[in-house]
């Protein structure tokens, strides 16, 4: 079992297009209404794992890497949503739902993987994980209300909904992954929580698939009506993806030190899908498909990103950045 689960966590982007197909090919074949009541236990075996590897604590570090967390909430926070309207504007005018997908992918920043992907990188971990945290808990009280705004009437919602949702989807696994953490590491040591951390990725993976292949199914028929259009929406999520890592490594370049800039980068290119679609889940069943396809940009991103850096790692030692 858990060597599956593993191989799913080591093939997610293979084992995510496949879903899509076979959600597609399953909705399409026969009624999946079904399947709305596993929708809830699916996202909590996504989520729920994903927190554990997270440390509230580190929020407190925040004041001690001013720089660098100021950065990465200019970027997430003013220039994402920025960058994400004008995207929407441009390519979403006709399917504000679509444009709801992507403002979700834009307001929700870093990823479970970012401190992976920093790490790997060669980048300033402890800056990663300081940048997770803040980011993330800052996007439940800033997303509600940021969306009405980017959204105005064309999709009506009540933000103090999303905001309880969010609560739900987000707080509470918080804590609770907090205190499995917590518990595994008084138990068995920090050792043993390293033994199995790369087994909570493995399950979050399991549900990222499975509510993939749910969301896929619920909505088959809307989009093979127009499957044109939603195979075009690769083109828009490409560029928004596009511009993110060139601001974080813009900015990165120019006020941080070289790892710290590595997790500036990893920290706002890296969104929180996972999130992102438990939202859409529950409140924008419609928003779901770009949020889905940005699993098939995303993660090939943040393995080109490694490249990049580590190419360009030399020019950085010989050209010193910025003190922080």
């Amino acid at each position: 079992m858990l060597k599956s689960l593993t191989f799913i966590r080591e093939n997610l982007l293979y084992f995510i297009l496949g879903s899509m197909v076979l959600g597609l090919g399953f909705g399409a074949l026969q009624p999946a209404g079904f399947l709305k009541p596993a929708v809830l236990p699916i996202l909590l075996l996504m989520v729920y794992p994903m927190m554990v590897n997270i440390k509230i604590e580190e929020v407190a570090h925040a004041f001690t890497d001013l720089r660098s967390v100021g950065l990465s909430l200019l970027i997430n926070f003013g220039l994402m949503p920025l960058l994400a309207w004008t995207v929407a504007a441009v390519f979403f005018g006709g399917k504000p739902m679509y444009a709801v997908g992507l403002y979700l992918i834009a307001l929700l920043p870093t990823s479970g993987m970012t401190a992976a992907w920093t790490g790997m990188a060669k980048g300033n971990l402890n800056t990663a994980l300081v940048i997770i945290a803040v980011n993330l808990l800052l996007s439940i009280f800033i997303l509600p209300f940021y969306l009405k705004l980017l959204v105005g009437q064309s999709v009506p919602f009540d933000p103090m909904h999303i905001f309880r949702q969010l609560l739900y989807i987000v707080i509470a696994p918080m804590v609770a992954g907090d205190l499995t953490r917590r518990l595994i590491v008084r138990r068995w040591g920090k050792p043993g929580f390293m033994k199995v951390k790369p087994h909570l990725s493995s399950v979050s993976s399991l549900g990222v698939v499975l509510i993939i292949f749910v969301a896929m199914s619920l909505k088959s028929h809307q989009i093979l009506a127009d499957a044109s259009a939603s195979a075009f929406t690769l083109i828009p999520l490409g560029l928004f993806y596009l511009f993110s890592v060139g601001l974080g490594i813009l900015i990165g370049r120019l006020w941080l030190p070289w790892d710290k800039m590595i997790a500036l980068v990893y920290g706002t290119a890296m969104r929180d899908l996972s999130i992102a679609v438990a939202i859409a889940m529950l409140s924008f069943p419609g928003a779901v498909m770009p949020i889905a396809l940005a699993y098939a940009i995303q993660v090939p991103t943040a393995a080109v990103i490694m490249k990049i850096l580590l190419r360009l790692h030399h020019k950085a030692v010989a050209v010193p950045s910025p003190a922080a």
